[in-house]
């Protein structure tokens, strides 16, 4: 796709943007790990943005059971690798898309070379992957990349954003000393604190975190597209102040509602922990780690 055909294949972009920012997005490189749930369609989502360059990465293949809210996932894809479907299908919309493939998924041996160019990260990985997860905004923080993490909660979503020498995802959600029961505990509480989706879950038994099951759909997963692709277009274009980490956003359609959240330390802040007990109580979970008391952080406000 030659520069005119690249101009008007994302010509309806223009307005929205500038066309000097729309080349701005030709010339972008974003790093995306995880291409199941959120990720296919972060993807799909941020190509039609005109995004030109992508470091993908995830070492599942398709199944049937994912086929409720998956880009991707389909009769003539199933077994095959999430990686190379996903990459053909950007490449279906963007055939000059410069595409750097992971199907081993991110690990500490490919970690810096995953983010090695990239001016935003934006995370897909599983919920479960929590080793994973804390491995690359480890990295992130490291590399000063800015970074975006957007779960599908009931029927909305909830974005958190980690800026470069701002709150980290560490001292966002203080998972370290931890068993996994809590650390996924923590994950949940520190995604959702005001827990919008509480009043309609119809079914609490399929919130099972020791046989890493969780409800999801196909509606919060493009929710969450499409609220990461605006902050994606944001953080790329320079377009003002970005509220990041320990402020979040929560959206649920269901509901009709959006809530915006401050959590001063994260999980330290004793609202969370409020809500950290009574998840732990929901779910039949005892800590051996009483969490330490507030204190203040760098860049906590």
């Amino acid at each position: 796709m030659d520069l005119r055909r690249y101009n008007e294949a994302f010509a309806r972009n223009v307005g929205w943007v500038t066309s000097a920012e729309q080349d701005m997005l030709r010339g972008k490189r974003i790093a995306l790990a995880g291409l199941g749930g959120v990720g296919g369609s972060h993807l799909l989502t941020l190509t039609r943005l005109g995004v030109g360059a992508f470091h993908i990465a995830d070492l599942d293949n398709f199944e049937l059971i994912n086929f409720n809210r998956q880009a991707g996932a389909t009769t003539s894809t199933i077994g095959k690798s999430k990686v190379s479907v996903l990459a053909q299908m950007a490449r279906d919309i963007n055939p000059d898309l410069e595409i750097c493939e992971f199907p081993e998924g991110v690990q500490p041996s490919n970690a810096d070379a995953f983010l090695d160019g990239c001016d935003l990260y934006v995370d897909g990985i599983d919920f479960f992957a929590v080793d994973a997860r804390r491995l690359i905004f480890r990295k992130c923080d490291e590399h000063r990349i800015p970074a975006v993490t957007a779960a599908p909660i009931g029927l909305g979503a909830a974005m958190l954003t980690f800026l470069p020498g701002g709150m980290t995802f560490e001292q966002y959600f203080r998972l370290q000393g931890f068993d996994r029961q809590e650390q996924l505990i923590r994950l949940m509480a520190g995604l959702t604190p005001r827990v919008l989706q509480a009043s309609y879950v119809a079914d609490q038994s399929t919130v099972d975190f020791e046989h890493r099951r969780v409800p999801s759909t196909g509606i919060g997963c493009e929710i969450c597209a499409g609220m990461v692709g605006a902050q994606a277009m944001k953080i790329l274009l320079n377009r003002g102040k970005v509220r990041s980490a320990p402020h979040g956003v929560h959206f649920d359609a269901y509901r009709q509602k959006l809530v915006h959240t401050w959590r001063p330390w994260g999980n330290r802040n004793p609202l969370q922990r409020v809500l950290l007990h009574l998840l732990r109580k929901r779910l039949g979970k005892r800590t051996l780690h009483p969490d330490p008391q507030p204190a203040v952080e760098r860049a906590a406000s």
